[in-house]
This record gives C-alpha cells, structure tokens and sequence, in this order.
C-alpha cells in the first residue's frame, strides 16, 4: 500500500487527458442511437490506454530526469529587486514542458508563483526572476518543484528537488554601491545634483590662486598679489576628518508605511548610504538610534570595521511603539 502511493504521489492528468477521456465517454453515449460508432470507440479508448501508458513510462523510467538548482546571493537589499536565477537540466532524451514553482519565503505573499519551462532533450537553461523584499530579517527558500510533461502532454510528473535556503535581508547596499560611485565621481550633473557656491569657506588652506569674479574678497593674498602684480586669493577646501552622526527615530511614528516599506526602513537605508559617502569624503561616520531612550550608539570614527559595524547595527534595529523622547 505504501510502495503504491509512493508512485501515484507524483502522478496528476493534465487537462488534455481529461478533455480527451471526456471526448471518448461522449462517443460511447453517441454509440446508442448510432450502433456503428461503438467499435469506433473501444478502438479510441484501446489507443487511449496505449498513449497514456506510454506518456507515464516515458516520464517516470527515470529516477532523477530533471536536475535544478537556484543560484542567488547570500544577501538580498532590501527595498530593491534582487535576481534569482533557478538552472534546470533536463536528462530526457526528449523535449520537455512544464510549470516550475519556486517555493518563496512566506514574506513575499507569492501565492501564485510560476514560471513556465520548455526545454529540448539533454540541455539545460536558466530561469530568471527578481524579488523586492520590503523588510529586513531572515527569509527561508523552501523546495524547487517542477509538474513536468512530455510532448504528449496527457500525464504529469512532480518533481521536487531541495532547495532549502536561508538569506538575510539587509539595509539596502544596492543603493549604497550606486551612490558610492557617485561620490568618487565629481562629476555629479547626470545624478541630478548642481554646483552652487557656498556662503563661508573653511580654515583649511589648499592653494593660492588668480582672482576670479565671485571669489570673496576677504581671502586676497596681499603679499601674493604683490609678487604677481594682479589679485590672487587663497583658495580654501573642506574641512576633513569631520564627525557625521546619523541619528534615527525609532518611535511609534517610524511604523507608519509608506510603498510596502516602514518609514524606518528609509531612514535606515538612506542612513547607511550617508555615512558611506562620508567616509568616501574622509569624515568620520556615527550613528545614534532613539525611541524613548537611546538605543544604540556608535562612535565617529574611520577605522576600516566602522561600515560593517554600522550595517549590522542597522540591520537588527526595530520599531518600538513608544513616544519618542527628542
């Protein structure tokens, strides 16, 4: 009894064999006015057997026809679509069909996740598909399974091949890739951003240079222009090694949603972009999280750790529904 629905477990009929079966229960109820019809039909139903016979021999004469295996990165960023690519070789030496269902992580509320397959004999192919995680925190993949049909398309096969696998859903470093690039760039026109002249300078001198129109007059360098014989100025940058904090609310109002994600997810991932593009500029980055008391506090520094730090930091921060205390 078990060896029994051991085999059948896998089995299902497709819609053709159910069309066709019903197609032929038709023609034996036609038999009854029409006499002639009813060796025409136990002939139909004979090569029906047959076919079907055939379709599940071809299906399951092999214990492992099918080999899957997804590919994707230990880490997804959440907030962005992350790829997932499932490999399916296909050992038949047939042509294949099917519907491949990829058992998501119940986060995601997939419920209706398919993806179609259509594969010649002995070759393999990658299937491609992205997913947009909206909250941080473990996700678990479960099982590949594959409702597999030949090219006769009456009897399907299941196969289930194990795919258990855990991720971790982090604050978003797609982003923080995109907007490191940027900052190592100065060219910053393409990103939307304009240069405009600052009000004030800074004490840090980086060079003498000629006067130009705009410059403030409060830097001329008299004895430079004296040499020269036309105006020059000092020309100052900005101070480094300054101390960024980034301090993040944690109170009940950061549980409010806004597109699927938490309004401390935004803060949490543009936080995360913001200190890296602070070390980039050589300042030392921190960060302070609150809710009702201070939660977590992260000194300014530049040590080479400090950005894994404050990612794992971030990455176990949660919403409290407490008042803030500012």
């Amino acid at each position: 009894m078990k060896l029994y629905e051991r085999m059948l477990r896998p089995l299902f009929f497709s819609k053709r064999f159910y069309w066709t079966f019903a197609s032929i229960i038709v023609l034996f109820l036609l038999s009854f006015p029409i006499p002639f019809l009813f060796s025409i039909s136990k002939l139909a139903l004979l090569v029906f057997v047959v076919i079907v016979l055939i379709d599940y021999i071809s299906l399951f004469a092999r214990k492992q026809p099918v080999i899957m295996r997804r590919e994707m990165s230990e880490r997804f960023s959440n907030g962005d679509q992350n790829p997932v690519q499932i490999h399916i070789r296909n050992k038949y030496p047939f042509r294949i069909s099917g519907t491949l269902i990829d058992e998501v992580p119940e986060q995601f509320q997939a419920r209706s996740f398919r993806l179609q397959v259509d594969l010649e004999g002995g070759n393999e192919k990658a299937l491609h598909y992205n997913l947009r995680p909206v909250e941080r925190g473990r996700y678990i993949f479960e099982d590949i399974r594959l409702f597999v049909r030949t090219p006769l398309q009456l009897v399907v096969r299941r196969i289930t091949q194990d795919g258990t696998q855990e991720i971790k859903v982090l604050p978003s470093y797609l982003a923080l890739r995109q907007y490191e690039l940027l900052a190592y760039s100065s060219n910053l026109v393409d990103a939307g951003s304009k240069k405009i002249r600052k009000i004030g300078h800074s004490l840090e001198f980086e060079q003498i240079k000629e006067y130009v129109t705009g410059d403030d007059l409060r830097s001329i360098n008299w004895k430079a222009t004296a040499r020269k014989g036309q105006l020059m100025v000092n020309n100052f940058t900005d101070e480094r090694s300054q101390q960024i904090y980034c301090i993040i609310d944690k109170g009940r109002v950061m549980k409010m949603p806004f597109e699927e994600m938490s309004l401390l997810d935004y803060a949490i991932n543009a936080s995360l972009i913001l200190l890296r593009v602070a070390l980039i500029r050589q300042d030392r980055a921190g960060l302070i999280t609150f809710d009702e008391n201070i939660s977590n506090f992260i000194p300014a520094d530049r040590k080479a750790s400090q950005m894994t730090t404050i990612l794992e930091t971030l990455y176990n921060q949660e919403t409290k529904f407490m008042e803030s205390n500012y």
